[in-house]
């Protein structure tokens, strides 16, 4: 292809995660049951006891395969009833503040709600003089250390084809690179976010930096231009999350001093080797986050109202002769005071949020630009965007696509037997299946990947506007999002905050 046309891109590939077909195990034991209930009165001869097993089969039946938004009936139940337990002991309740614990020496560690609970931020040099925030998992089956940086790009939109082509290249090149067996490097997270703007930053820039001998009526028209545009102006930041797995980074953290300390010291090594792949994909590092800056985004998430007050400080900070307070936020009070996790949406200080998933990708060729819609400043709300990339060794690849091909031959070959015929789409899904597995023996990577969209307003009121406008957004862009029904705290958790969190371990569909 000539590199003066503009690259498509398609073949997005959902993971098979049924037990067999698209039933989990519990759909699979549901319709056993089914069946051994439907067929128990003709064994026993009791033909009375039919008018009782039939209906429980047909009930059984429908909630392995009956569908209920998107999710398998049996799935929702759980969901519901998991939320109901949470909701009946208080556990989807979170109040920090005056209530936050405290050690005994008076200090008050970062009190972030549900499964941010567990995560502690660290400091570490970063080899340069500075010092970087570094966010530590320590669950067992985590066990990993993420660091956070702000990052520029000059965009897709408005350069010509090649430069967009070469971009999106070397993006790619930079996420086959970590794809390699036993990498450190076992997640990458982009988030980029929408905030509110009140024009503090243009226009303390613009009182350093305007001529004195300015003509009075420009100065005046550059005034009452930032004046009437400033409020009601957005901004936007993007974060990339570079997260580190202590399993598959033992040795060189053992070879680093071990512990916290050794796996700090290799991600610094990490990230400080991979500033050339980025700046060939065309992001510029701004900073690494320090833990100031990371308690800032954290608190700013919880806290839109907060923005402005912090932009405003951080202006002033930044001027000569300023004796203030610090960038940032103190990590103490990164956290919000107080959380409520509902079944549709999540409540979080004086903001409400509602997290979506996308369930699927376009499944057209699209161009790099496609994601472009989601982007869109919203008046009433603002929009975060949060991109999960997995890195996949090629041995585990090799083991993936395999498996992933084998369930989708056989189950053309039990269509074949029952004389059902294949869809269009089940047929161009195998021909995916073959082209990433000719992709990856190629010498591609192979990456897991989601992607989940949040979106956030002060007035409860404006909700299902910024829904419906985000939903209608989602649909010209191709996608296909689902609204995180029963989980919207832990999807906050992803789609809102640059931490670093990301899929589970189990297969799942997406």
């Amino acid at each position: 292809m000539s590199q003066t046309e503009p690259a498509l891109y398609s073949g997005w590939q959902s993971e098979r995660s049924g037990f067999i077909g698209n039933l989990s195990g519990l759909g699979f034991a549901l319709v056993a049951a089914a069946a051994i209930i439907a067929v128990s009165p003709f064994y026993t001869h009791s033909w009375s006891s039919a008018f009782i097993a039939l209906p429980v089969s047909f009930l059984l039946l429908a909630l392995a395969y009956g569908r209920v938004l998107g999710l398998s009936a049996d799935e929702w139940i759980i969901l519901a009833v998991r939320h109901q337990i949470a909701v009946a002991t208080q556990r989807n309740l979170f109040f920090s503040g005056l209530f936050a614990p405290r050690a005994k020496d008076g200090s008050q560690p970062m009190d972030l709600p549900g499964r941010l609970a567990r995560l502690h931020l660290l400091e570490a040099p970063d080899g340069l003089g500075g010092q970087i925030g570094i966010m530590h998992n320590p669950a067992p089956a985590e066990n990993t250390y993420t660091a956070i940086c702000r990052v520029t790009f000059p965009g897709l939109a408005l350069i010509d084809t090649e430069r967009q082509n070469a971009r999106v290249q070397g993006w790619a090149a930079f996420l086959r690179s970590h794809c390699k067996e036993d990498g450190a490097i076992t997640r990458i997270s982009v988030h980029q976010r929408s905030l509110p703007d009140d024009g503090a930053a243009l226009r303390s820039w613009t009182e350093r930096h305007i001529s004195p001998d300015a003509p009075p009526a420009a100065v005046q028209a550059l005034d009452d231009l930032m004046e009437g545009a400033g409020p009601a102006a957005t901004k936007r930041e993007t974060y990339l999350a570079i997260t580190l797995s202590a399993a598959r980074a033992r040795l060189a953290i053992k070879g680093a001093g071990g512990g916290q300390i050794g796996a700090a010291a290799v991600l610094v090594r990490e990230i400080n080797a991979m500033s050339s792949s980025l700046s060939s994909a065309g992001l510029q590092v701004v900073e690494w986050l320090t833990p100031r800056g990371v308690a800032q985004v954290i608190r700013t998430a919880f806290d839109p109202e907060a923005q402005l007050a912090l932009s405003a400080r951080n202006t002033a900070a930044e001027a000569p002769n300023w004796q203030g307070a610090p960038k940032g936020v103190d990590p103490e009070l990164a956290g919000p005071a107080a959380t409520e996790a509902g079944w549709g949406l999540y409540r979080h200080d004086g903001a409400w949020t509602v997290s979506y998933q996308v369930r699927r990708f376009p499944q057209s060729e699209v161009y790099a630009t496609f994601l472009q819609p989601l982007l869109r400043p919203r008046a009433n709300a603002r929009r975060s965007l949060t991109l999960v990339y997995e890195p996949i060794g090629p041995a585990k690849a090799r083991q993936e696509l395999a498996r992933e091909k084998t369930k989708r031959e056989a189950q053309r070959k039990l269509r074949a037997k029952t004389g059902r015929a294949e869809s269009e789409d089940e047929r161009r899904e195998a021909m995916t299946a073959r082209a990433q597995d000719v992709a990856r023996a190629s010498g591609h990577g192979v990456v897991r990947f989601t992607a989940l969209i949040a979106v956030t307003v002060t007035d409860l009121g404006e909700l299902e506007t910024a829904c419906a406008e985000l939903q209608a957004d989602a649909s010209s862009a191709g996608l296909e999002i689902r609204r995180a029904w029963g989980a919207q705290d832990d999807a906050f958790a992803i789609a809102a905050l640059p931490l670093g969190q990301g899929l589970p371990n189990r297969r799942v569909g997406i």
